[in-house]
């Protein structure tokens, strides 16, 4: 059973900056692609970033130049730096991992979700 965990959600002013971290816990054998998804209120969920293996990045038009994803794999996390936060960045952010046992046996692991609300 895998589980993913996030942590550091919260309330910020405008202009202000969160760190999100997400970890995985169970059997956990190889992990690929680690991503950021958001979901704000009446939309649908959205990629945000992501990070290959190989550590190449990947962001949306919204978020490129303020937001940052790294991995610490020996750790099992992805993290999400979120600077220059914009009332539009306000949403319930997941963590999205593929893990499987070796590289050709993956599936995609979702996190519970943490609630990101950003006010002026």
């Amino acid at each position: 059973q895998v589980q993913l965990v996030e942590s550091g959600g919260g309330s910020v002013r405008t202009g202000g900056s969160l760190r999100l971290s997400c970890t995985a816990s169970g059997s956990v054998g190889r992990i690929d692609t680690m991503e950021w998804h958001r979901q704000a209120p009446g939309k649908e969920r959205e990629l945000v970033a992501n990070i290959f293996s190989g550590h190449s990045t990947v962001y949306a038009d919204s978020v490129k130049g303020r937001f940052t994803i790294s991995r610490d794999t020996a750790k099992k996390s992805v993290f999400l730096q979120m600077n220059s936060l914009k009332d539009e960045d306000t949403a319930v952010y997941y963590c999205k991992m593929s893990i499987g046992p070796n590289w050709l046996n993956l599936r995609n692991y979702w996190g519970q979700g943490t609630q990101v609300t950003v006010s002026s």
